[in-house]
């Protein structure tokens, strides 16, 4: 690649493609702005091969773009044509990346399965069951702290029981009530 070109400001190289079709001019722009459209492309996409093949369209484009378009400032022209490709991007492959494994709150019940929002409050009320199985010191601790969000410093507090009693009753806590949802389940 011709060196003078490299010195050229972007919009000498912009005039030089328009007016001589120097496709080096182009090259120029791309070594000098690959990051920066990458790195946009990155953001969007989130996958590292996505991003490269998108930089590649975007800069393709420009053979196309560069004549009909009225420039001023190309770093924030080519910033806002990349980040509008990857918008494009997604929009066109949102269908794709929903799986398809996951319902909505209240999708169409199908034969052999419940209503989705009728399978989690029919979980809930498992959990529940289960919690008042479990025995008291488990039961409070495990209250404290997932259902009023307690920190173990303070059910210590609350219960005067030391650090270590704390995390046993919560640990073992959580194994029973495992268990417990377990055999409700099999037992259905």
């Amino acid at each position: 690649m011709d060196t003078q070109l490299k010195n050229l400001a972007d919009a000498e190289l912009i005039e030089l493609f328009r007016s001589k079709n120097n496709s080096e001019a182009i090259g120029v722009l791309f070594n000098r702005y690959y990051h920066l459209v990458y790195g946009v492309c990155m953001k969007y996409l989130k996958h590292p091969d996505n991003s490269k093949d998108a930089c590649m369209q975007i800069f393709e484009k420009l053979f196309a773009d560069l004549p009909k378009h009225d420039i001023q400032f190309f770093k924030a022209w080519l910033y806002r044509v990349a980040q509008n490709h990857c918008l494009m991007q997604l929009r066109s492959n949102k269908h794709i990346t929903r799986s398809v494994d996951v319902f909505p709150e209240y999708s169409m019940e199908y034969k052999d399965t419940l209503h989705p929002a009728l399978a989690k409050e029919k979980m809930l009320t498992m959990m529940e069951d289960a919690i008042l199985e479990l025995n008291p010191d488990q039961k409070y601790c495990i209250e404290l702290f997932y259902l009023e969000k307690k920190t173990y410093n303070e059910i210590m507090d609350i219960t005067g029981y030391n650090f270590m009693q704390v995390k046993s009753f919560i640990q073992n806590g959580k194994r029973n009530l495992k268990i417990k949802l377990n055999e409700s389940i099999i037992d259905e």
